[in-house]
């Protein structure tokens, strides 16, 4: 495919990455795109690039609009190498283009690359006039990262915040509107996966936004597609995740050796779905973490089982909860459940985790040793009735 114009003189000049399938642990049986967009008038402007594979498809999409050595201005929104990584192939096919990007954003790209660029380094509130039209710079540090940076086109309402707003998929389509709901989906694991740890610095970004009174007719995100038809649709999606919100919905996450835990996990889903709340069996192996992560969005109740390994949790569970940790999920309730042979250890394993992580837990346990019983089995299911209790 080739360029896409948003509007009039705005166009989408990015890259498709179909085969992408792992996005530093994050599944992408989708794949991403990494968005840059021209901005083409008295003065010319190209936002963001693509990671650095991709810069000769970049650079034939620029030349089917204009002679990319007419650019003027390329802004840098965020350091990192999947928006960053082609800007010395871009400045050197261009000449000396003013590279625009925070104080921050300069360190990281001095780091990466190693040379000298033509910068320019705004802060929140700046303009850049481009004599038909103006920019406005919004600094949004840990959004996700500390260089992050949102570029408003002021006069089309189009709003460029880089890694907010965004989903991993690959698709001929640019807009959501031409996806239908299915771009929900891609927004939430995105969010969950990525944004999440920073729901209160996003909820004050919002928020900043709001009190500024800025119009947005589009948001061009850096992955996947650009919001038109309803902007304010994954705004508010990210303030009800940045908030927490939850329904009646419990995840019962577990892993199995020898077929225990799972006979367990399967009696704590009966439990639990018996009062009506919406209820999912989740096994690590076989689900990736990024979509169990995704799936906990919006769950009020997390129910862990493992069985025990080498007196410790089983790999798979201690990577989940790796993972999990560093996400800082809020709202949740976890309950923990182990099977066992001898000595135990995978529920203190866990405990000790969720601890850390100063998440919420149920103050019941179960522990199960070799295989469930008969009275084991209906002493599953009651905890998962009582666990399904303790939400409402």
């Amino acid at each position: 495919m080739g360029t896409v114009e948003l509007k009039k003189g705005v166009y989408w000049v990015g890259a498709i990455d179909w085969n992408v399938r792992d996005f530093h642990g994050y599944s992408t049986p989708s794949g991403t795109t990494y968005n840059a967009y021209l901005i083409q008038g008295e003065k010319n402007v190209l936002v963001d690039t693509v990671k650095v594979p991709f810069s000769t498809e970049l650079l034939e999409r620029i030349s089917e609009i204009m002679d990319p050595a007419k650019i003027d201005y390329v802004i840098a929104n965020h350091a990192e190498n999947d928006h960053s990584g082609s800007l010395p192939q871009i400045v050197d096919r261009i000449g000396n283009p003013v590279v625009i990007t925070t104080e921050r954003g300069k360190k990281g790209l001095d780091r990466y690359f190693g040379r000298p660029f033509n910068y320019r380094i705004v802060k929140s509130g700046e303009t850049l006039p481009l004599g038909d039209r103006t920019l406005t710079f919004l600094e949004a540090p840990m959004l996700h990262w500390p260089d992050s940076m949102f570029t408003y086109l002021v006069e089309d309402k189009i709003l460029l915040p880089n890694d907010a707003f965004g989903q991993h998929l690959a698709t001929l389509e640019r807009f959501e509107d031409e996806v239908g709901d299915a771009v929900m989906k891609h927004a939430a694991k995105y969010y969950a996966n990525i944004l999440w740890p920073l729901a209160p610095l996003i909820l004050k970004k919002v928020d900043e936004v709001v009190k500024l009174g800025i119009p947005i007719d589009m948001i061009g995100p850096s992955h996947g597609l650009v919001w038109r038809k309803d902007p304010g649709r994954i705004i508010q999606s990210y303030v009800e995740w940045s908030q927490g919100k939850t329904k009646k919905k419990v995840l019962v996450i577990y892993d199995t050796m020898w077929g225990c835990t799972e006979h367990l996990a399967k009696a704590i889903l009966k439990g639990v779905s018996e009062d009506g709340s919406e209820a999912k069996l989740l096994h690590l192996r076989t689900n990736h973490r990024s979509d169990i992560v995704e799936e906990m969005l919006d769950a009020k109740g997390i129910l862990l089982g493992s069985p025990t390994l080498n007196n410790g949790m089983f790999p798979s569970m201690g990577d989940f909860l790796t993972y999990v940790k560093g996400l800082r999920p809020i709202g949740k309730v976890f309950g923990l459940f182990e099977s066992y042979g001898w000595g135990g250890g995978a529920l203190k394993e866990m405990k000790k985790q969720l601890e850390e992580a100063k998440l919420e837990l149920w103050d019941k346990e179960l522990r199960v040793q070799f295989h469930p019983d008969a009275d084991e089995i209906r002493r599953a299911v009651q905890f998962g009735r009582d666990f399904a209790r303790k939400l409402l």
